[in-house]
């Protein structure tokens, strides 16, 4: 009995159709796939409260630079009332009498 060897379920294949090999191949992708789907997790809560503080900032930034804007035209206009109020006075001081001085303008006083 010793000389009795016993033989496995498995028998030597020549040649594989290249459909069956093609079909394999697709199942294995979709194996590995579905397992990686298994194992993918769900967002962070971390990365949620770091992407909200990001559209709070940018939104804070918006308001501040409309902010800058709206101050900076509005000391534009009081500079430019000083300006002219300081002309009027010069005006009336020293162009009595003589021929008015020329005309400023408002383009060549831009800040």
């Amino acid at each position: 009995m010793a000389g009795v060897r016993k033989r496995t379920g498995y028998s030597k294949i020549d040649k594989e159709d290249p459909e069956e090999i093609i079909h394999r191949r697709a199942q294995f992708l979709v194996y590995k796939v579905m397992q990686q789907a298994e194992y993918r997790r769900r967002p962070s809560n971390l990365k949620i409260r770091i992407r909200k503080l990001k559209v709070k900032f940018g939104m804070r930034l918006k308001k501040l630079r409309k902010s800058m804007l709206l101050s900076i035209s509005a000391a534009r206009v009081v500079v430019y009332k000083q300006v002219f109020r300081q002309l009027k006075t010069c005006k009336s001081l020293f162009g009595r009498g003589e021929e008015p001085l020329p005309a400023f303008n408002l383009c060549s006083l831009a800040l």
